[in-house]
């Protein structure tokens, strides 16, 4: 079975104390104080291996722990640093917290590393708080705790087209036609259950990657089969070929298969069925029946939504073509910017691991109100404003660090400036 998810917990490494001690010497008697620094803690840190193509190795280990920084010693000695750990994982792996389910990042496009969970500093030796009046502290700075994190890991395949319908309407034919792939086919339902990838190269073009996504079942949104391993796989995709049986060749009525399957997609993602789409109606070789056209009945109920509908043999291959490279022309319009899920849970800002202080106050001269401080800083470092998602983060941050309260507080109206590092907001309720 093909590994696509997986929990795992991740720990960072402690920062090591700092050292209490003074030096003695033969002539030196009462020295100064000697305690040296702690070691850093480790930093877990994610890492794209190209090799990699499923989630499997993290079954069987499901802890990651970066190593703790050593304590300081005495003659200003400072501690070994942690080491960090790597975690290796397939490209377009999704990182989220595991309890919320909200994305941390996407190991896709060009982010090839990243630093999840940094190691706490480690704490300062006695020798740093001598002063005129206390010339031999006996205390040191702990260090940093460690940051822990239970994570879901989901591997979703990129291809820029996802191949969607019931088992058995001819999808594996399709891409094994139109690829160098090589899935396994037979006539019956649930042959495929790995996402197959294969890249189209089309005359005149610069050719895209396709992936047959599993069949589909009704229910599949509700987790019914494996509905939702097979789901997660589309969701990166740009264009949805939905291929149907048009010959009914099983007893089935394709108009209603396409909208069932629709369904679901918008079931699981909204976003999914506002997707551009086009219907490949297969199997055009198996039709016989001497009444009404199965392709025309189709393109009545979908060619008037804007869903073009391409009649099609994957056996023989009639009809193919035309339809690659209305998908191709579909993807130019689109663009080549490959599809990232952007981050919505951040660590560093987690309740506990930022202790940071911050200011809000009147800015009588400007007529603005000024929220500044450490913790916005970093906080405005690690969101993305101009997403909604990344704006709807930033407002919540702020009614949960009573950053909001503060400044009605202070009598804030309507209509009144914010300024916070160079970015000015209106405030509004």
């Amino acid at each position: 079975m093909f590994a696509d998810r997986a929990k795992i917990y991740v720990r960072s490494g402690k920062g090591g104390d700092g050292h209490v001690s003074f030096r003695r010497e033969k002539y030196v008697p009462n020295g100064g104080p000697d305690g040296g620094d702690g070691g850093r803690g480790g930093d877990v840190i994610f890492q794209v291996d190209e090799g990699l193509n499923t989630l499997i190795d993290f079954r069987h280990i499901r802890k990651y722990k970066a190593g703790d920084g050593e304590p300081g010693g005495k003659k200003n000695c400072r501690g070994k640093d942690g080491e960090d750990i790597v975690i290796k994982v397939p490209l377009g792996t999704v990182i989220k917290e595991a309890e919320s389910g909200q994305v941390i990042t996407d190991m896709s496009g060009e982010n090839r590393q990243i630093v999840l969970l940094k190691g706490g500093r480690g704490g300062n030796g006695n020798q740093h708080y001598a002063t005129s009046t206390m010339q031999a502290p006996k205390y040191a700075q702990p260090g940093q705790p460690a940051q822990e994190l239970d994570l879901l890991l989901e591997l979703k395949v990129i291809a820029d087209v996802g191949l969607v319908g019931f088992p058995n309407v001819g999808k594996s034919t399709f891409l094994s036609r139109v690829t160098n792939a090589k899935p396994k086919i037979a006539n019956y339902h649930f042959t495929t259950l790995n996402p197959n990838l294969g890249v189209v190269d089309l005359e005149g073009t610069g050719g895209f990657v396709i992936a047959d996504i599993p069949g589909l079942i009704e229910g599949a949104s509700e987790g019914v089969g494996l509905g939702h391993e097979f789901l997660r796989h589309i969701e990166r995709t740009k264009v949805i070929i939905h291929i149907v049986d048009a010959a009914g060749t099983e007893g089935r009525d394709p108009v209603e298969d396409i909208h069932a399957i629709n369904k679901e997609l918008e079931a699981y993602n909204p976003e999914l069925a506002q997707r551009p789409q086009v219907i490949a109606a297969n199997k055009i070789d198996a039709i016989y029946s001497e009444g009404e056209d199965p392709v025309a009945l189709i393109r009545a109920e979908f060619e008037p939504k804007g869903i073009q509908v391409f009649p099609i043999s994957a056996v023989s291959g009639e009809g193919v073509k035309p339809l690659l490279y209305r998908v191709n022309e579909m993807l130019l319009d689109i663009g080549t910017k490959p599809m990232i899920f952007e981050q919505e849970y951040f660590p560093e800002l987690k309740k506990g691991y930022s202790e940071e202080p911050y200011t809000v106050v009147y800015d009588e001269e400007a007529d603005e109100y000024v929220v500044e401080g450490p913790r916005i800083e970093k906080m405005l470092g690690y969101t993305n404003l101009e997403s909604e998602k990344g704006f709807t983060f930033f407002q919540n941050f702020l009614k949960e660090n009573g950053i909001l309260e503060q400044l009605e507080e202070l009598g804030i109206s309507e209509g009144d400036t914010v300024r916070m590092y160079g970015l000015s907001f209106d405030y509004y309720k």
